[in-house]
C-alpha cells in the first residue's frame, strides 16, 4: 500500500490506485459538486468489508483512507464509491465538514453498511454541499431553487447510521437528509441543531400603549435599516414578518398571533435591546416571548422519498428548518425515542420552523412511539393523501388530473398498478373504482393516467380522484405531545389507526383533528378504523378531538368516516367541547374520564352533525 501510495500523483493516479485497493471501476454515475451541475463521474466499486476513516481535523484527501493512520479530511473520495455489503465510513473526530455525504451503495442485512460518528459536535456549511431541485408535498413555494443536502442517500440499501450522541450544527438553510428510492435504513443516536435557526426571538421585558422594549435573543442576530428590523442569517435575511408566535413561560403555552409590522419603529438602545414605538400596542406583552420567521416555503428539513424500512431511533431535534420531516410515498417508517424541542439551557423556545412529522401518501406502517414532540411552528403530526382533480376525460379509459393546491405539485401521485377512486367533490364520498396501466407527469401541475375500467360518466365538475394504494395504518403511542400552536395529530388515512397510550398537553387547536378535504389543502382521505384509547389530553383546544370532513353535502344513510372508537382517556378542560363529529357513522365514546379545570362554564361536551350509530357509555 505504501509502494502504491508513492508511485502515484494527483487525482488520476489516486483513481488508480483505489482502483487497485477497493477494486473495479462500474457504471457511471452522476455525482453534483459544488455548483450542482450534473457531471458524470465513474464511481468505483468498494472492496467488501473495508473500512474507510474519514478525519475532519487531521485528516487530507490524498491520504490512503484505508488506514487508521492516514484518513481522508471530508466526504470527497467516499462520494467517488459506490459502497458494498460490510463496508463502514469511521468518522474519527469531531469538526467541520464542507461537503456533502452522497451515500450510494447496497450493503446486506447480515452486512451493511455503516456510518459511525465519534462523539463531539460537528459544523455543517452549505455553500460547497450537493444541491438538486426537489418537488415536496405541502413545501413547494420554490421549486427551481436549489436545495443543499447534508447527507444524500440515493438507491441506498441496508445502511446504518450510528450517531454515538454526536451533534451536528448546520451553518444555514440545509435538508439534514435526504433519502430518495432507498430501502433498509436505519439512523440512530444523533442530534441537529442550527448554530443560528431561521425561527428568530425575542422577550418583552416591557410594554406600554406607545412603546415595548424587547430583549433579542443572543442567537437572533438582525440589523435595524430606517427603523425597520431585518433579521439577519447565515446565507439569508428577511424583513420581520406579520405572522408571530407567542410563548408563554407561565402557563407553558404557544400560540399564533398577526401583528402588523408597518407601523412599528425599531430603535437600537444596546445591542441585542431594542425599542419598539408604535401609535397603539399590536399584542406586545411584557414576559412573554416572540417568535418570528419568513413563512416562505422553500425546504423540508428531511425528505424521505419513495423509499422504505426507515428507522429513526434516539435521534434528537433542536431546530429544523422547513416543512419539518416530510415522508414522501414511502412505505413503513418508524420514530423511537424521538424527540423535537430547544436545546437545554439554550434559552430558545423553537424547535421546528413548521410541521415535525408530515406523511404524505404513503402506505405499510407508520409507527410513532416513545417520543417527544414540541416548540413547532405548525402541527405535530400530519397523516394525509393528496386529491388531485379531473380536468379532462380524453378517452374512454384515460383522464387528465390536476395538483390544486400552490405548495403540493410535480410529483408522481400515481404510478402503474396503483388503485384509485373517484370522489365526488361536494359529499366526499366514491362513487367508482379504477387501477392504473399508465401514468405520465405532463407537466409539473397535471397527470395523464390510463385506467384499466372504462372512466364513470358521472363525473361533476370539481370531483377527485385518491391513490388508495398508498394509505397506511399509523400507530402513535408512549409520545408526549406540547408546546404546539395548531393541532396535535391529523389522520387522514383509511388505514388502520391506534393512538393510545399518549399525552396531549395543551395543543392549541384541536388535539386530534380527523378531516378530508377537495377544496383547499386537497389531502385526503376518508377514515374506517380509528381507535383513540388510554390517552391524556390536559388543556387542549376545542373541540379535543374534532371529526370534521370539509363536504359540503351530504347523502342520506351515506358518511365520509366511519369506526372511530374514543375509549379510556382523561380529559382534563376548562371550557372546551371533548369531542365534535360530523357525516360519520359509528362512533364510540366509551369509558372516557372528564376532569374540570377552574370555573367550568360549557354544558355541551360533545356535538354530532349527520352523524349515525353513536354509542356513549360510562
Amino acid at each position: 500500500m505504501k509502494h502504491i501510495r508513492k508511485g502515484t500523483g494527483g487525482f488520476i493516479g489516486y483513481i488508480v490506485m483505489l482502483s487497485v485497493l477497493v477494486g473495479c471501476v462500474k457504471k457511471k454515475e452522476a455525482l453534483v459538486v459544488k455548483d450542482a451541475s450534473q457531471i458524470e463521474k465513474e464511481l468505483i466499486l468498494a472492496k467488501e468489508n473495508t473500512v474507510f476513516y474519514i478525519d475532519p481535523v487531521n485528516g487530507k484527501d490524498s491520504n490512503i483512507g484505508i488506514e487508521k493512520r492516514s484518513p481522508w479530511k471530508s466526504f470527497k473520495r467516499i462520494n467517488q464509491l459506490e459502497l458494498t455489503k460490510g463496508n463502514r465510513i469511521e468518522i474519527l473526530s469531531a469538526g467541520d465538514f464542507r461537503e456533502s455525504l452522497l451515500l450510494k451503495g447496497k450493503g446486506t442485512l447480515e452486512a451493511p453498511i455503516t456510518i459511525e460518528f465519534a462523539q463531539g459536535t460537528y459544523n455543517f456549511y452549505p455553500e460547497k454541499s450537493y444541491k438538486k431541485k426537489f418537488h415536496i408535498s405541502n413545501t413547494n413555494d420554490a421549486p427551481d431553487s436549489l436545495k443543499a443536502v447534508a447527507f444524500y442517500f440515493s438507491k441506498a440499501e441496508n445502511v446504518q447510521i450510528k450517531g454515538n450522541g454526536a451533534e451536528i450544527i448546520f451553518r444555514g438553510k440545509t435538508m439534514e437528509m435526504c433519502i430518495d428510492n432507498s430501502k433498509n435504513i436505519s439512523i440512530e443516536g444523533l442530534s441537529f441543531d442550527y448554530y443560528r435557526p431561521t425561527v428568530s426571538e425575542f422577550k418583552v421585558i416591557q410594554a406600554t400603549n406607545k412603546f415595548a422594549e424587547i430583549s433579542i435573543h443572543s442567537d437572533s442576530k438582525y440589523k435595524i435599516i430606517d427603523n425597520k428590523l431585518i433579521w439577519l442569517g447565515e446565507g439569508w435575511e428577511h424583513t420581520t414578518h406579520s405572522l408571530w408566535q407567542m410563548f408563554d413561560h407561565k402557563n407553558q403555552t404557544v400560540a399564533r398571533k398577526s401583528m402588523q409590522v408597518d407601523k412599528m419603529n425599531f430603535s437600537e438602545i444596546v445591542k441585542n435591546k431594542i425599542l419598539v414605538k408604535f401609535t397603539e400596542n399590536p399584542g406586545f406583552m411584557k414576559g412573554m416571548v416572540y417568535q418570528n420567521r419568513n413563512t416562505f416555503r422553500d425546504y423540508a428539513a428531511v425528505f424521505m422519498n419513495r423509499s422504505k424500512n426507515i428507522i429513526w431511533k434516539n435521534v434528537n431535534i433542536h431546530f429544523m428548518h422547513g416543512m419539518g420531516v416530510v415522508s414522501q410515498f414511502c412505505e413503513n417508517i418508524t420514530f423511537d425515542a424521538f424527540s423535537v424541542k430547544p436545546k437545554e439551557n439554550s434559552g430558545r423556545t423553537c424547535a421546528a420552523w413548521a410541521d415535525i412529522l408530515h406523511f404524505s401518501g404513503c402506505k405499510g406502517n407508520i409507527l410513532i412511539k416513545n417520543s417527544f414532540l414540541s416548540a413547532a411552528n405548525d402541527d405535530a403530526i400530519n397523516v394525509h393523501g393528496t386529491h388531485l382533480r379531473i380536468v379532462e376525460t380524453l378517452s374512454e379509459k384515460t383522464i387528465k388530473v390536476r395538483f390544486m393546491h400552490p405548495q403540493t405539485y410535480g410529483f408522481k401521485a400515481f404510478q402503474k398498478g396503483d388503485s384509485i377512486e373517484f370522489i365526488r367533490a361536494s359529499s366526499l364520498l366514491p362513487f367508482s373504482k379504477n387501477k392504473i396501466v399508465a401514468a405520465k407527469l405532463i407537466n409539473e401541475k397535471e397527470m395523464e393516467l390510463v385506467l384499466k375500467e372504462t372512466i364513470p360518466t358521472n363525473i361533476r365538475a370539481k370531483d377527485v380522484i385518491e391513490n388508495t394504494t398508498w394509505t397506511p395504518d399509523v400507530t402513535i403511542s408512549n409520545t408526549k405531545i406540547t408546546h404546539i400552536p395548531t393541532r396535535g395529530v391529523l389522520l387522514s388515512t383509511r388505514g388502520k389507526v391506534l393512538v393510545e397510550n399518549n399525552e396531549f398537553l395543551k395543543t392549541r387547536m384541536s388535539a386530534v383533528l380527523i378531516s378530508d378535504d377537495a377544496n383547499g389543502w386537497f389531502e385526503s382521505g376518508y377514515v374506517k378504523d380509528v381507535t383513540i384509547r388510554n390517552n391524556k389530553f390536559i388543556d387542549c383546544g376545542a373541540p379535543i378531538i374534532n371529526i370534521h370532513p370539509e363536504n359540503s353535502e351530504t347523502v342520506d344513510g351515506k358518511f365520509v368516516h366511519k369506526n372511530i372508537k374514543i375509549l379510556n382517556n382523561i380529559f382534563k378542560i376548562k371550557q372546551e367541547k371533548v369531542v365534535s363529529a360530523k357525516s360519520t357513522s359509528g362512533i364510540s365514546f366509551l369509558n372516557n374520564k372528564i376532569e374540570t379545570i377552574g370555573e367550568f362554564k360549557t354544558k355541551d361536551l360533545v356535538s354530532f352533525k349527520s352523524c349515525d350509530n353513536i354509542l356513549i357509555e360510562d
